[in-house]
């Protein structure tokens, strides 16, 4: 509608008089005003009304109402026409209305010289697209600003589909000073679900307001973002409308005083101002609903039509058949027309799904409980000790399952509801047709809630059940097919998404929590806007859906069960957690320490899984950790590490990295290197939501905005950059949610760690190596992603120490799926043991001597032992042993003397005795001795025979002479002589 600008809380269409209309002054200080003419044109002219008295500022007219200037009273609204009565509506977007602006502006900082610096953003903007507003597809910031004056208060109120949080979404409002209102303290708007219009609302106060809504993309990958949609902004609260707005066209209003407009049916059109719809010409037009013009129906096409396959007929046979996609919009009766082609021949019917039996019907029902079927015998009862194996496996597609329901979704208000979004084909479910190429084709599944088999009561945060799902699309645009789970009906998240052609594959989502959920298929040929079938045979194959452990599940086969010790024969009893199922007695059996149950199998001791290297099980066996203590053997020394003081949650912020156009960002990371016995304590946020932290971590399974693990990373973008006030957390994700083992190897269960992405180590201490993967897989990394984190000793970095990615790779990953941590601190240090120092002795002082002990340089270990105290032991000093020594060197001098003296003198007496026996022999009267022989004369002996009497031992000798004996002593010498006795 055209109107004129607003003036003092007025809107002021042009009126339809020549020469003036009507308008309020300003409020004066007693809240009355005065009603004037004003001029319509610039010419001057005379006889205009004189002023008078205007209705209070606070006046307005009901809904349906406007104010009618002349008598200043509320008339209804006429036919045609509609009316908020105190607020005013936007619902057409063929071009920006009137007051609404749009702003672009360039990065806050840029880098590099002005020649290297990025586009900019003069082109980005709010784009009208007829029935909505659609924002920017880029990394730049564009505000559509509209200002509005209120005599009292009042809000606003509009509608938005906010898929992706690559896109920051804000609304706020601000003052005529520029400053924030305090009702907007909440401005992150929240995310929507894909296909679905979610609602804000804010209260506005009296005066004026200036309503911002503001996106920034955040661009770090090739794949392109999905843009915020607007529509229907309502605005409560001014001071009164002096017109009715017309309804636009595709709309009529038929009686008076409406405050809203009708759409109007399919193949009918209107103008604008329509009392009512009129009619096309069937046979040769048609229009979609709420449409303004007719259109020629052009002629049938193969993309006009599809196949299905019917249901079971008594017979047991079912046939391919085609249908017209409704509704029908081509003429088989124009030339180059196709007609619908003939039926297929009757087939067999594909067996019944798992768990189903037709029991000679032509529908496939579920098994009763306790029976099970493959789906082509008849159901039957589990033998005893053994029970069902509960679950859905659909893979034949003959019939929708009762608990899946397909719907459309147009994003556009061209409706597709009363289409089916997916159509069955025997071996494979597909999506549909759709009314135009950018419909939403949704499939849901509903399940009332998990729980693991009645022997396997299992733990808190173990693995509840699993989904899988195979799957292929084919695409010539851009397609895009997600995959969201919803949990007790709170809200819809996407868990992962796939664009474009891909092969058959398969996709497993693994269930932590007993709840009500809802799996959604949602598949969209193109997200530019249009309403034609381009690309009809784009499409997306499903082959199979299987859900374990579902609460209301059937049973394919029946499993071994743990019987109780007085059981009958036939019943099971639940194991207690960590308790596996002993083959040949079935009884529970706890497994063995350090092990943990799996969740697909109880039966025989192999389900019980060890821990990996330097981990342990919990109490229940349900999951592996570590207690920060890890334990090696190097080159015959022990080395024992305790990282406790590092079991808190370690962070790195990584950057800044910068996105196309400018955008500064951050790779935050958050690393709990041990948990707390499984649990895991690094906490990731999204904080663009109006959730609070607090609100978040009350129910943060049932939010994607908040997730934990060992470890995760956020995307930062740090205030003021790009305008933010305050530092913003998105796209939150889990790197690892699973703990494998300790080691200082550099391989771990199929982790390959190269060995160049960090330096070697410069001290003789081994890295230990912490490994982690995740349980969810993703596109890129179809074995999930795991991490590792290299402890390394370095005793000049205290406390907590320092986390690094390497340099090859500063996000952390390479690769997107294998992600490096390197964190030095002095807390990675081995504990300290008998070999980590040496003593020193000291000198001996006054008889007591001191033994020292100090570290070895330099020091690589942490508490552990602790120094031995000083030791203090007697000992003798130097000047005793000098004196010692002197004494026996004494003795040993008077000892050789003393010899000495000794043998000389014996030998001067042998030699007096003889000397004298020589001559007592010669002094006989002159007779001359006979002269002596030296031969050995017959009967003689050849040695003399020397008689020793009174002998004494050397001792005594000694002592004789120490002594000093002055008596002659002589020994007695009998000589042999040879002279004849006769002499």
């Amino acid at each position: 509608m055209e109107m004129d600008e607003m003036q003092e809380g007025c809107w002021i269409p042009k009126s339809l008089q020549k020469d003036y209309h009507f308008e309020y002054t300003e409020c004066d200080s007693s809240g009355s005003r005065w009603r004037v003419a004003i001029p319509n044109s610039a010419v001057d002219c005379s006889g205009l009304p004189d002023p008078v008295r205007g209705k209070e500022c606070t006046f307005s007219c009901a809904s349906g109402e406007y104010l009618e200037m002349k008598n200043q009273v509320c008339s209804k609204c006429g036919e045609g026409t509609y009316s908020l009565g105190s607020g005013i509506k936007f619902d057409e977007w063929d071009e920006l209305p009137a007051g609404f602006s749009n702003v672009a502006t360039f990065m806050d900082t840029v880098v590099g010289p002005s020649d290297s610096r990025p586009e900019g953003c003069n082109n980005s903007s709010w784009v009208p697209r007829g029935n909505y507003i659609e924002s920017n597809r880029d990394d730049c910031t564009v505000s559509l600003i509209y200002a509005v004056h209120l005599k009292k208060s009042g809000y606003v109120f509009f509608e938005y589909q906010y898929v992706d949080n690559n896109i920051f979404f804000e609304f706020f409002i601000q003052n005529d000073q520029c400053q924030e209102m305090d009702t907007t303290a909440d401005k992150w708007v929240k995310l929507t679900d894909n296909g679905e219009w979610g609602s804000h609302s804010v209260m506005l106060k009296s005066g004026t307001n200036i309503l911002y809504w503001r996106t920034t993309g955040i661009l770090m990958g090739s794949k392109a973002v999905k843009p915020v949609l607007v529509k229907n902004i309502t605005i409560e609260g001014v001071a009164y409308t002096s017109e009715c707005f017309p309804c636009k066209p595709g709309t009529f209003s038929d009686k008076p005083g409406s405050f809203i407009c009708q759409v109007c049916p399919r193949n009918t059109y209107s103008e604008k101002g329509a009392k009512e719809c009129i009619r096309c010409d069937e046979d040769s037009q048609f229009s979609e609903e709420g449409s303004s013009e007719c259109m020629e129906r052009p002629p049938c096409t193969s993309k006009d039509y599809f196949q299905i396959h019917t249901p079971c007929d008594e017979e047991g046979k079912t046939q391919i058949m085609y249908k017209w996609i409704e509704p029908k919009i081509c003429r088989e009766d124009l030339t180059d027309a196709i007609r619908l082609p003939p039926s297929g021949e009757k087939k067999d019917c594909p067996p019944c799904n798992p768990g189903f039996y037709n029991n000679g019907s032509s529908s496939c029902h579920p098994c009763p409980p306790g029976t099970f079927s493959d789906g082509t015998k008849e159901c039957r009862s589990c033998p005893a000790g053994t029970e069902p194996a509960l679950g859905f496996e659909y893979k034949w597609w003959n019939v929708l399952p009762g608990n899946m329901k397909t719907s459309c979704f147009n994003v556009g208000n061209s409706k597709c509801d009363g289409m089916n979004g997916w159509e069955v084909a025997g071996d494979h479910i597909q999506s549909g047709a759709g009314g135009s190429d950018n419909d939403y084709l949704i499939l849901n599944l509903h399940i009332p809630g998990f729980k693991p088999p009645t022997s396997m009561t299992g733990a808190m945060g173990s693995e509840l059940g699993r989904i899988t799902f195979v799957f292929e699309t084919l695409c010539s645009a851009d397609c895009v097919l997600y995959f969201m789970v919803d949990i007790n009906r709170k809200s819809t998240n996407v868990v992962e998404s796939w664009g474009g052609t891909k092969e058959k594959q398969a996709y497993t989502h693994v269930i932590f929590k007993n709840a009500t959920f809802t799996f959604t298929w949602a598949f969209q040929r193109t997200n530019q806007g249009q309403d034609n079938r381009r690309f009809i045979n784009d499409m997306v194959k499903i082959y199979s859906i299987t859900a374990t452990n579902a609460v209301d599940g059937v049973a394919s086969s029946c499993r071994a069960c743990a019987l109780g010790s007085e059981q009958s024969g036939s019943s099971c009893v639940p194991c207690p957690p960590g308790h596996y199922i002993e083959k040949e007695t079935n009884q529970c059996m706890e497994c063995p320490p350090d092990t943990y149950l799996s969740i697909h199998q109880v039966y025989g001791k192999e389900a019980c899984i060890p821990c990996g290297p330097g981990s342990r099980s919990t109490q229940d066996h349900s999951v592996c950790y570590s207690d920060c203590f890890f334990y090696h053997e190097k080159e015959n020394q022990s080395l024992h590490y305790d990282f406790s003081n590092l079991s808190s949650v370690g962070s790195l912020m990584n950057g800044p990295s910068f996105t196309s156009k400018g955008t500064k960002y951050f790779h935050f990371f958050n690393i709990s290197l041990c948990g707390h016995e499984g649990k895991k304590l690094a906490v990731c946020t999204n904080n663009i939501t109006d959730f609070t932290v607090k609100e978040m971590v009350a129910g943060s399974d049932d939010y994607t905005n908040l997730v934990g693990a060992f470890v995760c990373q956020s995307t930062i973008i740090p205030s003021e950059s790009k305008g933010f006030r305050a530092a913003l957390s998105s796209q939150s994700i889990i790197l690892a949610d699973t703990f494998l083992g300790v080691t200082v190897e550099t391989t771990l269960q199929n982790i390959n760690i190269k060995e160049d992405m960090f330096p070697v180590s410069p001290s003789q201490i081994p890295d230990v190596h912490f490994f982690y993967k995740s349980s969810t897989t993703t596109t890129s990394c179809v074995n999930g992603r795991s991490t590792a984190v290299k402890m390394r000793c370095n005793p000049a970095k205290p406390g907590a120490g320092a986390i690094s990615v390497p340099s090859k790779c500063p996000a952390g990953t390479c690769d997107g799926c294998t992600f490096y941590f390197l964190w030095e601190s002095v807390e990675a240090c081995p504990l300290c043991t008998e070999h980590d120092f040496h003593e020193i002795e000291g000198a001996c002082k006054r008889g007591f001597q001191e033994t020292l002990y100090v570290w070895n340089e330099p020091k690589w270990c942490i508490k552990g032992i602790s120094l031995p105290e000083k030791k203090l032991s007697t000992c003798e000093t130097v000047d005793f042993w000098l004196k010692v020594g002197a004494g026996v060197g004494a003795f040993t001098a008077v000892l050789l003397v003393a010899l000495t003296c000794y043998f000389w003198k014996k030998n001067q007496k042998l030699e007096y005795k003889y000397s004298k026996l020589v001559m007592t022999t010669n002094s006989k009267e002159c007779e001359l001795p006979a002269a002596d022989s030296c031969a050995i004369m017959e009967g003689e002996d050849n040695e003399e025979e020397v008689v020793y009497s009174n002998k004494q031992s050397l001792l005594g000798k000694l002592k004789s002479l120490a002594t000093k004996e002055k008596e002659d002593h002589f020994e007695s010498v009998q000589l042999k002589s040879s002279r004849s006795p006769n002499i």
